[in-house]
């Protein structure tokens, strides 16, 4: 790695996105399904991510504002987006996903509305701070994915 100030940077932001628990291992394992013939594959998977889940979140807000909100549709959407979270390893997202689908099952809503605003924090968090990272990525090149962080 040497002492290039920009793969510093990279390995510092990167480390940034564990140590926040922003992302998880499962962020690593796809970070090492990158090779020579498709060396930005996880940023290609993060930004299908954050595309879908943005809709999934904005579906859910919708299904809020109707009352009374239909528990299943809720469910439904909240369940894909908890398991695209856990797929890309989106560790935050997940976790406040997991908590709303908990307040809905409770029959909470003043919680379940609470839920969804940090749902849409954690996910703008996110995509602030991932897109930042891969652009500095593809700057250094590929030889600094899929190295675990400390």
């Amino acid at each position: 790695m040497g002492s290039n100030p920009l793969r510093q940077q990279v390995a510092s932001m990167r480390q940034s996105l564990f140590d926040e628990e922003i992302l998880d291992k499962q962020f690593m394992q796809m970070e090492q399904l990158e090779d020579v013939d498709n060396p930005n594959f996880a940023e290609e998977v993060m930004t299908l991510y954050i595309r879908d889940s943005t809709k999934l979140i904005a579906t859910v807000e919708q299904a809020l504002e109707r009352t009374p909100y239909d528990v299943n549709k809720l469910d439904k959407s909240l369940h894909q987006l908890k398991g695209s979270s856990a797929s890309v390893g989106a560790n935050k997202v997940w976790i406040e996903t997991n908590q709303m689908r908990e307040s809905i099952k409770a029959g909470d809503l003043e919680r379940t509305k609470a839920q969804l605003h940090l749902i849409k924090l954690a996910h703008e968090t996110l995509r602030g701070k991932v897109e930042p990272y891969f652009h500095l990525v593809r700057q250094v090149g590929p030889s600094e994915t899929a190295q675990r962080p400390k």
